[in-house]
């Protein structure tokens, strides 16, 4: 490459020292280059045999050379014809340049001559200035002088309302004051300069009449207005040329707006005035007026529902006035009775906010939620056929927010809440004074117990829903919801009363104040029946979609019923105990295997017994006949179990399991009603006394083993002690078939099946009386 360029007239070393010397950037790209040809060729000439290429590549960068030698020149020669171009561009300016400045020094010299000929004529402009004046001021002297007549006419038709010819001579009087100053500026501007504040005092001075006229005119305005009402039933003309005058103002507000608007001259004072807004703005304050004038005497408590109805008349009273009579006397545009209706609406609003930020009671908020929900919607207010239209155009919204709406709601529930547990902690007390009554619980019709409770309880819950769902399902369902969270809190205390109550009667069961202790707890077993009845009614009557509207744990009254009445059937079993105590010792004994005396005194308590639980509601009564006939028999088996007769002959344990047999006659003859009246349980606990006594009366020992496999088949729960102590009253079991029976009852004991209540597992067999024993396999 530097052959080529040697040879195509490159740079000398001299020139390129110069160069280099000026722009040190070229040696280092020329060393750069030569690097890189160096590069190139060690790489292209790496073998000998590549010579032979050589020509060809130096014939190759000899063209390329002269190419962008070609390029160049050809580059430099257009920028130099540019370079040309633009020399010429700047001798012409040149040339213009000193044109202008000629033109500019003769225009400054002809400026000079003409400002002391203008000297001249300053004179001849003060002339003119004050002949324009004078010529305004004659022209405006008749209106002057008559300026103050005028006010003062102008302010005795004020006085005695006849507005329209007053707000005539009033735009006179405007429009002359606005002309003064118009021509009075014009005169300034005609002068150079502008209308000075002295004169523009001077004429709103002189002036100042017009102003007092203006605001007593709009005072005499606003009181037309104000009483429009009462002035549509007696004479509406003064009202009507009230809206007249509104609409002449609005129209020249208008026409100074669309006139003035691009020009220079300004707007009179005090305009725009905007007479149809505020005819608007006092027709609302004469609204309120009203609303102020209904009497807040005895608003609160059962006055707040007349209040309201005193409201609703007199807003209906004047809707009738206004699109009966004042809607006929303004234009169409103004839509009187949708104004009307705002300004209703806007301060009912505000009024009822007021109302429900004071602490109100559960009437009172009822009141305001009958009114608000369904008073001012019904066809006897709002709801009328022709307020509809006028109502929907409007798009009023709602009296009170929805936030306020569940704001009231909440307080009525609260307040309903404090009612209804005071209510019943009263009943509470009253029914917790009954139970110390020396006289017997009242009946009902069908004969059952009971007492005041119930019906206190069940009427005051279910008005209270009734009352609720008159104002909607939510506040019902939110009602029913409280009701039985304060159900479940007075079960619990009727619960704790029921247990205080048993604790009262066992420390002195002698007591005379006691002596209807059993009927009051058979009373109470039947108002949870019905309390219970009254519950479910209630939980009927809420809502599916109210399920799951309440965060707090939704009440459980049927629970808490549930331990009450669990808790109260408990007590008077505990009392058919007591009053079954001193007969159970006679029990079993070698008396009552001859006599059988226990017996019958036991009979005739079950029957007492028996014949006042028929006065409790079904199906508890069941329920305690069930129980007795189980404590009965519990009973009897645990005497049984204390081995106080152990047979010492066949002819014992024959007599034995007779007189069992027996007893077992009279008890079923006095529970022959349960299977009539009730579900029979699955065990019939009188069933264990016959095969108790065939166990005891079989001949052949040996068969104890299959006796004893029956009886544990049919009472999984018997136990070994059980089975023991039976064998020992049979008084004839040797050890080796007590081992046997024993042994087989452990393999065989099967497990207790699903359902199953227990008869033995209650009774406890006594220590034996052996003083040791033989440490036997079973012992061990």
């Amino acid at each position: 490459m530097s052959a080529g360029n040697q040879k195509n007239g490159g740079d000398k070393p001299e020139d390129m020292v110069a160069v280099a010397a000026v722009w040190p950037e070229v040696e280092r790209a020329e060393c750069l280059a030569r690097g890189a040809a160096l590069k190139w060729a060690s790489g292209v000439f790496c073998r000998p045999e590549h010579l032979e290429r050589l020509s060809q590549y130096k014939k190759r960068e000899s063209q390329r050379t002269s190419s962008i030698h070609t390029r160049l020149k050809s580059m430099v020669q257009s920028y130099l014809e540019g370079v040309g171009w633009g020399l010429e561009q700047l001798r012409e300016a040149r040339v213009e340049l000193k044109e202008v400045s000629h033109a500019l020094r003769k225009a400054g010299l002809e400026s000079n001559r003409n400002g002391e000929g203008m000297k001249s004529l300053e004179r001849l402009r003060e002339v003119s200035v004050n002949h324009c004046q004078l010529l305004a001021a004659v022209s405006n002297l008749p209106r002057l002088y008559s300026v103050r007549s005028m006010v003062l006419e102008t302010e005795r038709l004020v006085e005695s309302r006849r507005l329209l010819e007053a707000h005539a001579r009033l735009m006179d009087l405007e429009r002359w004051q606005d002309d003064i100053l118009w021509q009075l500026q014009g005169s300034a501007g005609t002068a150079g300069g502008a209308l000075s504040t002295e004169d523009q005092e001077l004429v709103t001075k002189y002036f100042s009449g017009v102003g007092q006229l203006v605001e007593a005119l709009g005072k005499e305005l606003w009181a037309v207005v104000s009483s429009a009402l009462a002035l549509a039933r007696q004479n509406p003309t003064p009202f009507v040329s009230a809206v007249r005058i509104v609409e002449r103002e609005e129209a020249l507000d208008q026409a100074l707006l669309e006139e003035r608007g691009g020009s220079s001259r300004p707007l009179p004072r005090g305009r725009p005035r905007c007479w149809r807004a505020c005819f608007f703005q006092v027709l609302e304050e004469a609204v309120s007026a009203r609303f102020r004038s209904v009497s807040y005497l005895h608003t609160r408590g059962p006055g707040l529902a007349g209040h309201l109805s005193a409201l609703q008349h007199g807003i209906m009273a004047d809707l009738a006035t206004v699109r009966h009579l004042l809607e006929h006397c303004v234009p169409p545009h103004y839509r009187l009775t949708g104004a009307y209706l705002r300004a209703s609406h806007r301060c009912l609003h505000a009024h009822l906010a007021q109302v429900s930020s004071w602490d109100l009671e559960s009437g009172e908020i009822f009141a305001v939620l009958n009114w608000v929900l369904h008073i001012y919607n019904s066809p006897d207010m709002m709801g009328h056929p022709e307020l509809v239209t006028e109502m929907e155009k409007e798009e009023l919204g709602p009296l009170i927010s929805t936030e306020g709406l569940e704001q009231l709601q909440n307080k009525y529930v609260q307040s309903v809440r404090k009612s209804v547990s005071e209510w019943m902690h009263k009943a509470l007390q009253v029914e917790l004074q009954d139970w110390q009554r020396d006289q017997e619980p009242d009946t009902d019709h069908e004969g059952f117990y009971q007492t005041s409770l119930p019906t206190i309880i069940t009427q005051m819950l279910e008005e209270n829903a009734r009352v609720a769902l008159m104002i909607g399902e939510s506040l019902r369902d939110q009602t029913i919801q409280m009701g039985l969270y304060e159900m479940e809190n007075l079960l619990n205390r009727f619960r704790e009363a029921l247990v205080e109550f048993g604790k009262e009667h066992r420390r002195d069961p002698s007591n005379n104040n006691n002596k209807f202790y059993l009927h009051y707890l058979l009373a109470s077993i039947s108002n949870c029946i019905i309390l219970k009845k009254s519950t479910e009614s209630l939980q009927q009557q809420q809502s599916s979609r109210s399920a799951g509207q309440f965060s707090r744990t939704p009440p459980n009254p049927l629970a808490a019923l549930d331990r009450a009445v669990r808790r109260a059937c408990r007590l008077v079993m505990d009392q058919l105990l007591l009053d079954l105590q001193p007969f159970l010792p006679g029990l079993l004994t070698r008396p009552w295997l001859v006599q059988g005396d226990p017996t019958p005194k036991l009979c005739r308590v079950l029957e007492r017994h028996l014949e006042l639980y028929g006065r409790v509601r079904p199906p508890c009564r069941q329920r305690l006949q069930e129980e007795a006939q189980w404590l009965m028999v519990v009973e009897y088996v645990r005497a049984l179990m204390q081995k106080r007769l152990v047979c010492r002959s066949a002819e014992e344990r024959r007599q034995l399991a007779q007189q069992m047999v027996q007893d077992d006659q009279q008890f079923r003859e006095i529970f022959h009603g349960l299977e009539g009246e009730g579900s029979v349980p699955e065990v019939n606990p009188l069933a264990l006394l016959p095969v108790l006594a065939d166990f005891i009366q079989l001949k052949d020992p040996g068969m104890l083993a299959l006796e004893v496999s029956g009886l544990a088949a049919k009472y999984p729960d018997i136990s070994e002690e059980h089975v023991s102590v039976l064998l020992d009253i049979r008084g004839d079991v040797s050890r080796d078939i007590r081992g046997t029976v024993l042994d087989l009852l452990e393999q065989s004991a099967p497990p207790l099946p699903a359902g199953y209540r227990p008869i033995f597992t209650d009774i406890l067999v006594p220590p034996s009386t052996m003083a040791f024993c033989l440490p036997t396999a079973k012992c061990a």
